[in-house]
């Protein structure tokens, strides 16, 4: 892989990770809700999913959702059901570690349930598989070993994708003194959680030709 092919890479991961999906939302909402350094737990769970995903990727797995409209819809269920459920949860909340009493604990979901988030978001989401499917065999050389290739690739993707997630959360986190006001952290949630489930309902209309 040449230097240019793998710039070009990078400037096409960064615009798909910059665009608002589920992960963007689950970081934002967790900076304002935990604080900014337990965002850390919810992204690196994102990373693992997106190993997962990638070597189901290379294993074929984005070959057989192509192919077969029952395993893509199983998937396509299981994913849309988790956005709507995180939706729910998020527009019951009312307050933010912001909105706390000074010396109140900083929100009480533990870190390990934070990382099981951010992987549960990573592993359900059908249109990472595709994505993984569509964008990768475009920047792979069929004269090379591919496990290299696919290694670079996804080292470079995830690299981005955590960087990126942080970078979401620490601007959620700046906003702290207009999240301190617990008004608007309640609507805040309820706007987040309306995205969640917006997301969720929209991963339905989901076909398997479309990544």
């Amino acid at each position: 892989m040449s230097l240019a092919t793998w710039c070009i890479f990078v400037a096409v991961a960064i615009a798909a990770i910059l665009s608002p999906g589920p992960a963007v939302f689950l970081a934002i909402s967790n900076s304002v809700n935990f604080g900014w350094r337990r965002v850390g737990y919810s992204c690196l769970g994102n990373v693992l999913g997106l190993l997962v995903i990638s070597s189901l990727t290379m294993a074929g797995l984005g070959a057989l959702l192509k192919t077969s409209a029952a395993a893509f819809m199983v998937l396509k269920l299981v994913g849309a059901g988790y956005l709507i459920f995180l939706g729910q949860r998020q527009w019951r909340a009312r307050a933010s570690v912001f909105s706390q009493a000074e010396g109140q604990p900083a929100g009480t979901r533990s870190n390990r349930r934070l990382f099981l988030q951010g992987l549960l978001v990573a592993l359900t989401n059908p249109k990472a598989i595709l994505f993984f499917t569509a964008l990768f065999p475009q920047f792979l050389r069929s004269d090379l070993a591919l496990a290299p290739q696919y290694t670079i690739l996804t080292g470079t993707f995830i690299t981005c994708s955590f960087t990126t997630l942080m970078g979401y959360g620490f601007l959620a986190h700046s906003a702290r003194i207009w999240f301190a006001d617990q008004r608007r952290s309640t609507w805040f949630n309820r706007v987040s959680g309306s995205v969640f489930l917006m997301l969720g309902f929209g991963l339905l209309r989901l076909k398997a030709g479309r990544a």
